[in-house]
C-alpha cells in the first residue's frame, strides 16, 4: 500500500506502544520485515519538549525512510504546531493519536477521549492536514464504549478532511484491550471510505493475519503487542501472506544474536544505566516462551552493568541452543 509518496512493503507495520516502540525497538522490527514503525506518540505540549524523553522520542537517527511519528494532544492549534515541528525534526509521516485509552491521555481530553467530540475531530484534522506538506495519517478505535460506535463516521470525516490513511484497532475505548476484536466495524470502515484502512488488535500470528486482512477488506496490519519479545512477526506474517506457507520459527542461537543486538542500541540510545533498566521488559517478553525463562529472569533483573547483563542473555540462548542440538 502506499501513504502519500511512499510505497510500503510488506503492509505489516508496527504500532506505536508508549514505552515499547522507541528508536532501538522500531529499527530492529525494521530489520525483521515490518513494512513501517511509527514512533512512540510525542505530546503537542511545548513545555515537554526539553524533557529527556521527549527529545528521546525525537531521535530518527539511521532509522529508514519513512519516519512516522505520532503526535498526541486536544487542542487544532497546538496539534499543527506540534506537526510542523516535528516535519522539522524529520518526520515524514505524522500520525494522529485518537485511540490510546489511558486515563491520563483520556483525562486531558486527547487519544481516545476525542472520539466522543466530532467537531473537535474534524477541527484537529483540518488544522494538521492544513499545517504541514508530507502524509497526515490517523489512529482510531471503534469509539468511546459499544453505545457509541463512531468509527464509521470518524473515518468519512477522516477522509473528508484530507488524511492519507486510517488505523483502526478494533475495541472502543473503554474496553481497553480486553475482549474480542471487533472486526465487523473495521470491515463497514474499510467499505465506507476509499482510503487505505490499517486493521490492528490482537493479530498474533501469520494465520490470524491472513483472517483478519480477508474479512476485513483492510490494506495493510498493525502489530503491536504481538511484536513484543517477537519482533521477527513481522517477517512470518509478511512470507505467509505472500506464500501461504509458514516461515520456520527461528532458532534460539538466531534469537540470541538478535537479542544481543538490541540490547546494544539500548544501552547506545539510553546509556548505560537506563539501557539496561529498560532492557529488562524486553528480556521478559523474549524469555517468556521457554520453562527455564523464569529462573534467567530472576538472575538477569538483579544485574546493574550492561556487561553481566548481555553475559547472562547470551548464556541463555546459547544454553537453549545446545539443549536443541542434543534433542537433535
Amino acid at each position: 500500500m502506499r501513504i502519500g509518496p511512499y510505497a510500503l512493503s510488506p503492509s505489516v507495520f508496527l504500532a506505536p506502544m508508549a514505552g515499547v516502540s522507541d528508536r532501538p525497538f522500531r529499527r530492529l522490527c525494521r530489520r525483521l520485515g515490518a513494512g513501517l514503525a511509527v514512533s512512540e506518540m510525542v505530546s503537542a505540549e511545548t513545555r515537554l519538549r526539553d524533557s529527556r524523553k521527549t527529545r528521546l522520542r525525537l531521535d530518527h537517527a539511521g532509522e529508514p525512510e519513512p519516519r512516522s511519528v505520532q503526535i498526541v494532544g486536544a487542542d487544532p492549534r497546538a496539534m499543527a504546531e506540534a506537526a510542523r515541528f516535528n516535519v522539522d525534526q524529520g518526520a515524514q509521516i505524522i500520525d494522529l493519536n485518537m485511540g490510546c485509552p489511558a486515563r491520563k491521555v483520556c483525562g486531558a481530553r486527547a487519544g481516545a477521549a476525542l472520539l466522543r467530540d466530532e467537531t473537535l475531530v474534524g477541527r484537529i484534522l483540518e488544522a494538521v492536514v492544513g499545517a504541514v506538506s508530507v502524509p497526515v495519517t490517523l489512529k482510531i478505535r471503534t469509539g468511546w464504549d459499544l453505545a457509541h460506535r463512531n468509527g464509521v463516521a470518524i473515518a468519512r470525516l477522516a477522509e473528508q478532511t484530507g488524511i492519507r490513511a486510517l488505523t483502526v484497532h478494533g475495541r472502543t475505548r473503554a474496553c481497553g484491550y480486553h475482549g474480542p476484536v471487533d472486526y465487523a466495524t473495521i470491515r463497514a470502515i474499510k467499505q465506507a471510505v476509499a482510503i487505505p484502512v490499517i486493521a490492528n488488535g490482537d493479530i498474533d500470528g501469520p494465520e490470524r493475519a491472513r483472517r483478519v486482512l480477508d474479512y476485513t477488506g483492510a490494506d495493510a496490519l498493525m502489530i503491536g503487542r504481538g511484536a513484543r519479545g517477537r519482533p521477527w512477526i513481522f517477517r512470518e506474517i509478511a512470507h505467509y501472506l505472500a506464500t501461504g506457507q509458514c516461515w520456520p520459527s527461528p532458532q534460539p542461537a538466531e534469537i540470541g544474536r538478535w537479542i544481543v543486538t538490541h540490547l546494544d542500541s539500548l544501552y547506545a540510545f539510553y546509556g548505560e544505566t537506563a539501557g539496561v533498566r529498560i532492557a529488562r521488559k524486553h528480556l521478559a517478553w523474549y524469555s517468556q516462551p521457554w520453562a527455564e525463562g523464569a529462573a534467567f529472569r530472576a538472575r538477569v533483573n538483579a544485574v546493574e552493568q550492561a556487561r553481566e547483563q548481555l553475559t547472562l542473555t547470551r548464556d541463555f540462548f546459547e544454553r537453549l541452543a545446545n539443549k536443541e542440538r542434543l534433542a537433535a
